[in-house]
């Protein structure tokens, strides 16, 4: 058993992998094993299923459900079905097989593997599919397309039936209507061989009719990008308020209709083209019931939209895989889109509604939230971004240094999972690269929800020493430089309200305790964080009507960062060699001397900032502040 379950896993690792065969995750497959059938569960990629995640079903049981009376209406019988699926795992309620277990069932071969490749359904997605299918497979099973579930798996049973009278055997191959193929085989050696030859049969019959499927994206309209993403952003939201993420993949005119079932479930049946605009968004839902997921915009830019980056980059998935299939049709008649009544059917499919559930990241309180970390390679910046990104949110690192910022981006997917975070390179003292910056973040997520303004130098040094190199190059960093931050988010998210609608927007800067008391030696630096309080608190004042709220968090030391403790160009090494600490004869000698100093007797760690900047965002009451995060030893009076 343990042979066959390591053989099912390995070749559904392989199509499951390859975009040719499977996309966002659809498919199944299965393998009998005596009196059992192991099958994908619902919810389990192919693309990196196990052996053990296979779902083993009883096979007396499952067979039950092609004894329902026929004469039960759709819901009902499909109701049944799924109680007796559900009734046939085991241990029972240890998983949600596949709903088309019950096909696997009635093909007789060991293994069964079901896939949607592209050009499989450049073939059943065509007005002439069929005829098509008829000459290039005469040994295969064409089935008209019929709803997926227990009627899918009785017209299988049916078709199988009569060509085994006919010819004395099953087929190996399906071709379902607007669907995908189903191969069956005793070995997965032939079921490689079966996909290859199917393949290329429908890749040659395309090449004669001088066919590609090549799909050419134009440059979207930059633009129409930076006014109509953030403002698409809350003209999407859910019935709670919360932004959509809008991602732009350039302009290209939407799919026609719907395909496939795969493409209703991630991108909607019908895509939208019109303006930015209230009311025809309204119209539109009015029309289809549900806001779009695709949105070509004044015919300048076409978008995505989801819940969050993964899922807005999910529907650009299924966008470009229906653009394929519409443009492959072509060599088969053009394309044969669902009926009204078919798509309406998987629109409120309870079983597409339970996948989409189970597909779901888990909610934080900063889910739906596009969070921009400046300086968040490193130190503070990416304490703050892992916390942030912990929280829900999707993350942004922008940094001068790239090559750490994608590393950080990178690290932090792996952590929380597949679009939770993504780098953007910076310098916060130059306007293009900071207004640069923005259009790039727009393009990918629409806006901006909170901006962490967290990027700062220090130059520490007497004011009869410190030259005016060091003092422009903290005060362009430190004060100009979040100026800059502030001026360009606060474009992006003044957009993010429309027509009075929208919820707030942030901004918070990573300040200091320099910032609320000076600090000796330290001047430029000091005087740069009161001036960005100030800065703050004027920003604050003007940004109000725009809902977006501005505040400081001033944290005191952290000593475990490189600034204090970088072996040789710390603050500690620093104020030891320049004699800032009386007595001090050792690197411990001066971070003791700072400790002792603060009642909480540590330094500020990056949650401790985090969690404050978490109170700036979720209170609705407060804004223009700084506020403390120094273990006591600054308070406010």
């Amino acid at each position: 058993m343990k042979e066959e379950l390591k053989a099912l896993a390995e070749i559904s690792r392989f199509y499951g992998s390859d975009p040719a065969y499977v996309f966002l995750g659809g498919g199944n497959t299965s393998v009998k094993i005596g009196d059992r059938l192991y099958i994908k569960p619902s919810g389990v990629a192919l693309a990196t299923i196990e052996p053990e995640q296979f779902l083993p079903l009883e096979r007396n049981v499952l067979k039950q459900i092609f004894n329902l009376d026929a004469g039960l209406d759709a819901t009902t019988r499909e109701a049944c079905a799924k109680e007796i699926l559900q009734s046939a795992v085991r241990p029972l309620g240890s998983g949600r097989p596949s709903v088309e277990a019950p096909v696997h069932q009635v093909m007789e071969y060991q293994f069964i593997v079901h896939l949607h490749p592209a050009l499989v359904n450049a073939m059943t997605c065509a007005k002439n599919g069929k005829d098509a299918c008829a000459r290039l497979f005469p040994e295969a099973v064409w089935l008209d397309y019929c709803d997926p579930g227990c009627t899918l798996a009785g017209k299988v049973r049916e078709a199988l039936e009569t060509n085994r009278n006919a010819n004395g055997k099953q087929p190996q191959v399906i071709f379902l209507q607007n669907h995908g193929v189903f191969v069956g085989a005793d070995s997965c050696e032939e079921i490689r061989s079966l996909y290859s030859m199917i393949l290329e049969r429908i890749s040659q019959a395309c090449k004669e009719a001088g066919v590609t499927g090549d799909i050419a994206f134009a440059e979207a309209d930059a633009a129409c990008v930076q006014e109509a993403a953030p403002a698409l952003r809350t003209l999407l939201a859910d019935a709670e308020g919360n932004r959509a993420v809008v991602h732009c993949v350039g302009n290209a005119k939407p799919f026609a209709g719907p395909l496939t079932p795969d493409h209703i479930v991630y991108a909607k049946s019908f895509a939208y083209c019109g303006k930015a605009a209230k009311a025809d968004l309204e119209a539109f839902r009015s029309q289809h019931g549900y806001l779009p997921k695709v949105l070509q915009i004044d015919g300048k830019a076409l978008f995505t939209a989801g819940a969050d980056l993964k899922e807005a980059l999910a529907v650009e998935t299924a966008l470009k895989n229906a653009l394929q299939i519409e443009a492959l049709t072509a060599a088969f008649g053009g394309a044969r889109y669902l009926t009204e009544r078919e798509y309406g059917f998987i629109e409120n499919w309870e079983v597409e509604s339970y996948r989409r559930s189970v597909q779901k990241s888990e909610r934080g309180r900063l889910s739906n939230r596009v969070c921009v970390v400046t300086g968040g390679a490193q130190g503070f910046g990416l304490g703050i971004a892992e916390y942030l990104a912990a929280q829900g949110g999707i993350v942004v690192i922008a940094d001068m240094n790239k090559d750490g910022a994608a590393v950080a981006a990178e690290d932090l997917c792996k952590k929380f999972g597949s679009g939770r975070a993504f780098a953007v390179a910076v310098n916060i003292a130059d306007e293009p690269s900071v207004e640069s910056m923005f259009a790039e973040i727009t393009a990918c997520c629409g806006g901006v929800d909170l901006l962490v303004a967290n990027a700062g130098v220090l130059r520490a040094g007497s004011v009869l020493e410190l030259s005016k190199k060091d003092w422009d190059f903290v005060t362009d960093i430190n004060y100009t430089g979040y100026f800059l931050c502030c001026k360009h988010a606060a474009r992006v998210m003044s957009r993010q309200i429309v027509d009075g609608l929208g919820r707030w927007s942030d901004i918070v800067q990573v300040n200091s305790k320099s910032g609320l008391e000076g600090s000796n030696k330290n001047g430029a630096y000091a005087g740069s964080k009161f001036g960005t309080i100030g800065l703050t608190q004027s920003f604050a004042k003007e940004l109000v009507a725009q809902r977006i709220k501005v505040n400081s968090v001033c944290p005191g030391n952290f000593y475990d960062g490189p600034l204090w403790s970088h072996p040789e160009k710390g603050l500690f090494v620093q104020y030891l060699t320049t004699g800032k600490v009386p007595g001090a004869k050792t690197v411990e000698d001066v971070r003791r001397f700072y400790e002792d100093k603060v009642p909480m007797r540590r330094g500020c760690l990056p949650v401790d900032v985090a969690k404050a900047i978490l109170y700036c965002v979720e209170q609705d009451y407060e804004t223009g502040q700084a506020i403390p995060v120094t273990g006591g030893q600054v308070m406010l009076h």
